[in-house]
């Protein structure tokens, strides 16, 4: 069974999607750091010096009472939020990925399609007199024993 197992698990398509899910989840931290760190603070900026990561709506006081300048502050109080700054990083995140992964797969699908091979010659024609098949050079049919025209039909 152990055997098996090392089978399956070094096969190509298994190592590939490993090393996939490798590549994603550091993607995904990538991605998370440029929408946090550099895409969201100008953002804020223009906005009015807002911090999206802190942008929150108290649904229940905790055991001390708000305002909260932040989402730790209020977690720790024990405030039930909505931390609807978050969610919109983690939408732009989504949205960053998703556009990176429409890129690799329309640049895969573009190398994968394979050119369409030029119509061959023909290399048989029909008899005109019999409409047998005969080669696209023969003079006379092999079939009716017809004389053809010089022009290929």
């Amino acid at each position: 069974m152990l055997k098996e197992f090392k089978e399956f698990a070094m096969r190509g398509n298994v190592v590939d999607m490993a090393v996939g899910i490798i590549i994603g989840a550091a993607f995904g931290t990538i991605v998370k750091s440029l929408v946090a760190d550099i895409i969201m603070p100008p953002i804020g900026l223009l906005l009015g010096n807002v911090d999206f990561s802190n942008l929150f709506i108290v649904l229940k006081q905790g055991a001390t009472a708000g305002p909260f300048a932040t989402i730790a502050e209020a977690q720790k109080a024990g405030a039930v939020t909505i931390n609807y700054g978050i969610f919109a990083n983690t939408i732009i995140s989504f949205l960053i990925v998703a556009f990176a992964v429409f890129l690799l797969i329309r640049a895969i699908n573009k190398l994968q399609r394979e050119e369409e091979a030029p119509p061959e010659e023909p290399t048989t024609k029909d008899c005109p007199h019999c409409l047998s098949t005969i080669p696209i050079k023969a003079t006379r049919c092999g079939h009716c024993t017809s004389e053809l025209s010089a022009e290929p039909a």
